[in-house]
């Protein structure tokens, strides 16, 4: 089952414009569909990649290697081009012995994170870094040591079912993020942990935020909260693409969608959303096509500390992305700096 080919070239754009990737519209109007052989998604962004790493640039090489598996591994080609992301960012990594690798393990299984500034005897407040769906940690990597210079100790992380996470995606998957921070305790201040968890992973740390007293903040871009997971009539305007990818992540990846009423288990209720304590920053989109604008207004009448910077834009505000971008960050600073201690929820 192929993907639509026109909503690969929509849906990406997001992710080029926020990862800097120059020529990337070229390279789409390259793009013909999405099968094998020549003109396909995977051959002509694994092309492009190939391009960047005959010329020793293996950095760009792995995100272009990213996107030509995007939105997510469906078969050999995809897997390829997920092997050659990872394979050229550890040729890059080599040089910056700033980026380290951190492996944890939950429910028998196990991940690896990308981490900078630990430390076992300058322990700094946790950063935990995830994107959606359809992104990988390793395009977070350049970030983590300037982020570290914010006095922080950075970890970034696949969702489950992205990249290299073997977990499924599901309404306790949030339980990843405090495995994450038990493998990070010796080397970090986790009692102080804050989360950038854009789209799909800001639902997860959301409902984790509930469950762990160490999660202080949290700031995300277009995050589902609850109508996306119960709003059936919403699912029939929700891109094919967004739907197949969560079914690939939590498992029904043949079945192409995910069970309504399991969907609807992962959605927060709204005695969940008034008991949140931490922090919430919030950026919303008015013509968001996947986050019905329902679960926006849920957020602004039942958490308390919550901030939203909103744009008239698409899914993930590819035509906001600087200030987007600039908005996270001081976000962060403000959680960071606010000194204020959580209150106990429940």
């Amino acid at each position: 089952m192929s993907n639509d080919v026109a909503e690969l070239k929509r849906f990406v754009v997001a992710h080029a414009r926020a990862q800097k990737i120059a020529g990337y519209r070229d390279v789409l109007a390259r793009v013909q569909h999405d099968g094998d052989g020549p003109g396909s998604w995977v051959r002509v962004w694994s092309e492009e990649a190939a391009r960047f790493e005959r010329a020793g640039r293996p950095w760009e090489a792995s995100r272009r290697y990213a996107l030509a598996r995007f939105p997510f591994v469906d078969g050999p080609a995809r897997q390829e081009a997920m092997d050659r992301c990872v394979a050229t960012f550890e040729d890059w990594r080599r040089e910056r012995p700033d980026i380290e690798e951190v492996e944890v393990a939950l429910d028998g299984q196990r991940f690896r994170c990308w981490a900078s500034g630990l430390s076992a005897t300058q322990r700094r407040p946790t950063l935990l870094i995830s994107g959606g769906i359809v992104t990988v940690k390793e395009q977070w990597a350049p970030m983590l040591p300037m982020l570290r210079r914010f006095g922080m100790a950075v970890v970034a992380a696949d969702m489950p079912g992205a990249g290299e996470n073997p977990l499924v995606y599901g309404a306790d998957s949030g339980r990843m993020w405090s495995a994450v921070l038990d493998a990070v305790a010796d080397r970090a201040d986790v009692t102080r942990s804050f989360a950038i968890a854009l789209s799909f992973s800001g639902h997860l740390t959301l409902r984790q935020a509930l469950h762990d007293q160490r999660i202080r903040g949290v700031v995300t871009v277009g995050a589902p909260v609850s109508d996306f997971f119960t709003d059936g009539l919403w699912h029939g305007r929700v891109p094919r693409i967004t739907l197949r990818t969560l079914a690939h992540m939590a498992g029904h990846g043949r079945m192409g969608r995910v069970p309504p009423a399991e969907l609807a288990r992962w959605a927060l209720s709204d005695d969940e959303l008034a008991r949140l304590r931490v922090p919430v920053f919030y950026t919303a989109c008015q013509r968001d096509e996947i986050i019905p604008a329902s679960d926006v207004a849920r957020l602004r009448r039942r958490v308390q500390n919550l901030h939203v910077l909103e744009h008239d834009d698409v899914h993930g505000a590819p035509n906001h992305t600087a200030r987007t971008q600039l908005w996270t960050l001081t976000s962060l600073l403000r959680m960071r700096l606010s000194g204020r201690r959580r209150r106990p929820t429940g």
